[in-house]
């Protein structure tokens, strides 16, 4: 079970919640709920393009704007639940709210979809006065991620559909090493880890009002810490798993990378949130390790299509990595539900 707190973190929580018109008055309190792990678990998913398992097809709701989440219909939260109704757990999904793009503030703002589809509400929103579990991640894209792959990568950089900008388009691609190891690069970088920190504490705190559990899960391994195994195409390939991404800037995306696991463990620790440490738990599966990879290439055809192109995986989760990302939230949510 988890415990609220009354540091500092609980005062900006009790700000956030004005702020965010947050209806917590109706939440039950976590110390109430007293379901059997036997029993159906009422559960919320929630996140990004990580949960919502960008680049593998078929998609959820392709008949309305939601479709532009790219949610799978074969995510991790639909395959960690049928692993646990394997072994007697039933999770009860009320909403798998993940939706590509997600930033962390959307947990509480809807989401403006892009090429102008529409819009998803908040994903706070799912939460009911009757959850039990919520479960999911969110932070790379309030980090910035794409924004650093497009940094470091010229052939990015002119890539019709992936998000986002790089940070300094005046900077070349190869000079990124030093870029954000020192002087503004180095500042944004700092910046956006404050950010991202501040903005999953709130959402974590406002889980617990209206929750007694909630698992953060992180986000898995990209760059190996061998970075010479990524300068040979995986099988079936042409493009180098990270491009045209120097090999002296796949360190600097890895402690990026590890940098923004550390805080998710932080903030976890610090609400008492459980959390799935993917980054520790996929250092064999990275986009660099052929066919063990659990991440599809930068480049590599995912197998999704917009207007008859194929999508590149963006180094996504592919099926591999879907599977290992199931298997770990799905130990976790065990081992929550049997305390």
């Amino acid at each position: 079970m988890r415990k609220t707190t009354t540091t500092p973190t609980a005062r900006r929580l009790a700000a956030a919640t004005i702020a965010l018109g947050s209806c917590l008055a109706l939440a039950v309190p976590a110390g109430t709920a007293t379901a059997a792990p036997a029993d159906p678990v009422k559960t919320v998913f929630f996140g990004d393009s990580y949960t919502a398992n960008f680049g593998i097809a078929p998609v959820n709701n392709q008949d309305n704007e939601k479709g532009w989440c790219f949610q799978a219909t074969e995510n991790y939260p639909a395959v960690a639940t049928r692993t646990l109704a394997g072994k007697g757990i039933t999770l009860d999904v009320q909403s798998d709210v993940s939706c590509g793009g997600a930033l962390v503030h959307h947990f509480w703002e809807k989401q403006e979809l892009p090429f102008g589809a529409g819009e998803v509400p908040a994903q706070r929103d799912a939460l009911k006065w009757d959850t039990r579990l919520v479960v999911g991640g969110l932070g790379g894209n309030t980090l910035g991620f794409a924004s650093i792959l497009k940094q470091c990568s010229a052939k990015l950089r002119q890539h019709p559909l992936l998000p986002g900008e790089p940070v300094d388009p005046d900077k070349p691609a190869g000079e990124c090493r030093e870029f954000f190891e020192s002087g503004d690069g180095k500042a944004w970088l700092d910046d956006k880890y404050k950010q991202v920190e501040a903005q999953l504490d709130v959402v974590l705190q406002v889980m617990a009002d209206f929750t007694p559990d909630a698992v953060l899960v992180g986000y898995p391994r990209l760059v190996p810490k061998d970075t010479t195994k990524c300068q040979t195409a995986a099988p079936g390939q042409t493009e180098l798993p990270f491009a045209d991404i120097p090999q002296d800037a796949l360190p600097v995306l890895d402690q990026a990378q590890k940098r923004l696991d550390d805080i998710m463990k932080k903030v976890a620790a610090d609400n008492d949130t459980d959390f799935v440490d993917l980054y520790d738990h996929t250092g064999g599966n990275t986009a660099c390790d052929g066919a063990d990879r659990g991440i599809g290439g930068l480049l590599e055809n995912s197998k999704l299509e917009l207007l008859g192109t194929p999508i590149p995986w963006y180094a996504h989760p592919n099926e591999k990595g879907r599977d290992l990302q199931a298997q770990y939230v799905a130990t976790k949510i065990e081992e929550v539900l049997n305390r």
